[in-house]
């Protein structure tokens, strides 16, 4: 019998072993077939089922918040620099040590500042090592790890459509550079490293977006784009190489040049779990010079956003970003990337939208009628659906051991939304990385508060500052925003029954929505109401106790989908001035189940979790009153008494009722709760 011979991906004379399993992946040459089962067996040959980590823009850029040690400090952001190549950007965020850039294309020991025309600043032990999840920085102490200072840390890695670095010598006439961006160039960054000079910026939305090859702007000046042959050779980047005139900024003869190119994606992206979505657009809009300012369509929602005025002088580059703050409804923080000070709080710049961000303020570097402005826009992470709870969601009962530390309780992902309460009477209170410095009671009909305390914005990976002054008897839920698990939205009340855009990426299955400006309702809509039978008519309250109600007026009667959800007329989640927040959660295998069982004595309720202890269970009676229930495996969700809370009510902790137990992949309830049809959700083990 002859022996079978098949290709894979490409016909070529030599066979490549492929890198990885990945349905990107290649395994160029005609393959014996008992060769390809052997790679198969090792977990090493293209499988369609399989999405390379770098579809996803978490892979590939991150905002990193740390404290300084003064001494070396690895940084572990997820992102493959020693395999791949990137750029990381570095800067002290309470003064003036300026902005450190460093790449894997200069090296380790070469660094450039954004504000200044400095060439090349050499010397060991700034960044020590690019390593396959991060970086490590040394003690040199020069702007990027002085003791106890707090940065932040930009990290963009090379792939194309999205990020590329190439270094190049100037020859004094005007030439073309090759690049690896495979996509339309959407801005790019020159300095030359060895000489003072300038920093010069292409971006395509120079002009308008008319011929913008013939401008050209100043990062490290507040200069508008201007119009000179002698930078880009009044000619169009194209997807494998953009050209330098003879201006010595760009291409003295001799000269060593480092260029920074970042992609704009049109809808071709190829990012994400479908393989068609965008990370990245450079784009530019004329100011109106009102409050409600121009609304920017990106057909995403921003992670980072770079600002500047194009068209005229004077105003500063504008960097903003979700981890320091960018929520909706109050002040920005963000730096002035031509200027070597400390981030500033200031007037809130823009709201964040599931699909890009609309301009609030009026100031001239943001806002002024008539005027062009250029940007960039990297999407938000949480692409990918998790496979595992422990890197979405976190309990910690951990404050007490954190009396000199901030935040107070700490989880290995971002915190999106936390839930905090005390075992004494107390309110459940909430903070929301989309909204800022502010708090909503889950047991309270009152309007949003602003305060200093239940944040999520500005810390890595916590929730509620405590400034040293811990409570041992608080205990915090956390949830990151990832695909088909959790999503947060904002919005405002038109009025009139309307749709409102998420990015959960699967039809949400249950949400709580409540008003942010004034008192108003918490409304909950779960797919188990009713039995499962149009639950779009029907809606619960978070807090209290009472049954379901039908009512058209609330989600108008419309079932939501993987874009949209509806609300209706009702103040409680769409008046006309009204500001509002959504939290959306649905089932993941393995990782949450949203769903809804008959209570008739003891019952096991299934949920596809491996092991028999959910990290979290909140339950709620529909069809009759009951609290809604919210257990965790931390306090103990055991065969016996279960520590446990009211969503609804401030009560203090209860401890002598026996609820629910343990059951193999769900949990059990037992003859203590009353009989009746319920609704809940339940979030796996994350240990």
């Amino acid at each position: 019998m002859s022996t079978r011979d098949f290709t894979a991906n490409v016909i070529s004379a030599t066979k490549v072993v492929p890198d990885g399993n990945f349905k990107t992946s290649a395994a160029s040459g005609v393959w014996d077939i008992n060769e390809a089962l052997d790679l198969i067996k090792g977990g090493n040959w293209p499988n369609a089922a399989n999405i390379n980590p770098a579809a996803f823009v978490d892979a590939l850029f991150q905002t990193h918040l740390y404290d300084g040690t003064g001494s070396n400090l690895e940084i572990n952001n997820g992102i493959n620099l020693s395999g791949s190549g990137g750029l990381v950007w570095v800067k002290r965020r309470n003064g003036g040590d300026g902005h450190w850039l460093v790449d894997t294309e200069r090296g380790l020991n070469k660094s450039l500042q954004s504000h200044s025309t400095a060439a090349n600043n050499t010397g060991s032990d700034q960044i020590v090592s690019f390593d396959s999840d991060g970086f490590t920085l040394g003690n040199r102490n020069e702007g990027q790890n002085y003791s106890g200072l707090p940065y932040v840390s930009w990290t963009f890695r090379k792939q194309p459509k999205f990020f590329d670095i190439v270094t190049y010598s100037g020859t004094g006439s005007a030439q073309a550079i090759a690049h690896s961006l495979n996509s339309t160039v959407g801005m790019i960054l020159v300095k030359r490293t060895d000489s003072t000079a300038n920093w010069s910026v292409y971006h395509r939305g120079a002009n308008g977006g008319t011929d913008p090859e013939d401008y050209y702007g100043i990062l490290n000046l507040t200069d508008e784009f201007s119009n000179n042959a002698g930078h880009w050779n009044d000619t169009a980047p194209t997807t494998t190489q953009f050209t330098v005139g003879d201006d010595t900024a760009v291409n003295a003869s001799g000269g060593s040049y480092v260029a920074y190119l970042f992609a704009h994606n049109d809808d071709d992206g190829g990012f994400g779990e479908p393989g068609d979505q965008d990370i990245i657009k450079c784009g530019s809009y004329t100011g109106n010079g009102n409050a409600t300012g121009p609304s920017i369509n990106l057909g995403f929602e921003p992670q980072l956003v770079l600002i500047k005025l194009a068209s005229h002088s004077g105003e500063n580059w504008i960097l903003m970003d979700n981890m320091r703050g960018m929520p909706v409804g109050s002040n920005d923080t963000l730096f002035e990337i031509n200027d070597s000070g400390a981030e500033k709080s200031t007037a809130e710049i823009l709201n964040l939208t599931p699909t890009g961000f609309d301009i609030k303020s009026t100031s001239n570097g943001i806002n002024t009628n008539t005027y062009i402005y250029a940007y960039m826009a990297i999407r938000r992470g949480g692409m990918q659906t998790p496979s595992a709870a422990s890197s979405v969601f976190t309990v910690d009962d951990g404050m007490a051991a954190n009396t000199t530390s901030v935040p107070g309780f700490t989880a290995n992902h971002v915190v999106d939304l936390g839930i905090s309460t005390t075992t004494s009477s107390a309110s459940n209170v909430t903070g929301t990385r989309l909204l800022g410095d502010t708090f909503l009671s889950t047991d309270a009909t009152d309007a949003e508060t602003s305060n200093s305390v239940t944040r999520t914005s500005g810390y890595q990976n916590g929730f509620f500052f405590t400034d040293g002054s811990a409570d041992s008897t608080r205990t915090a839920w956390m949830w990151a925003r990832a695909r088909g698990y959790f999503d947060v939205v904002a919005y405002s009340g038109t009025g009139s029954a309307t749709t409102v855009t998420h990015n959960l990426g699967v039809a949400p299955e249950m949400m709580w929505i409540k008003r942010r400006d004034a008192t108003g309702f918490w409304s909950v809509y779960h797919k188990g109401v009713n039995g499962g039978s149009s639950p779009e008519d029907y809606y619960l309250v978070l807090h209290d106790n009472n049954a379901q109600f039908d009512d058209a007026t609330i989600f108008n009667d419309t079932a939501p989908t993987s874009s949209v959800f509806s609300v209706g007329t009702h103040n409680r989640v769409n008046n006309a001035s009204g500001t509002y927040v959504a939290y959306l959660f649905a089932t993941v295998a393995g990782v949450s189940k949203v769903d809804s069982f008959t209570q008739s004595g003891a019952t096991n309720v299934a949920c596809g979790f491996s092991g028999d202890t959910p990290s979290l269970i909140i339950l709620k009676r529909r069809d009759d009153s009951g609290n809604w229930y919210l257990f965790d495996s931390v306090r103990g969700i055991v065969a016996g008494n279960d520590p446990h809370y009211y969503l609804d009510t401030t009560g203090a902790e209860i401890t002598n009722a026996d609820i629910v137990d343990p059951y193999s992949g769900g949990f059990a309830t037992t003859a203590n709760l009353a009989n009746g049809d319920y609704i809940f959700y339940a979030i796996a083990a994350t240990s």
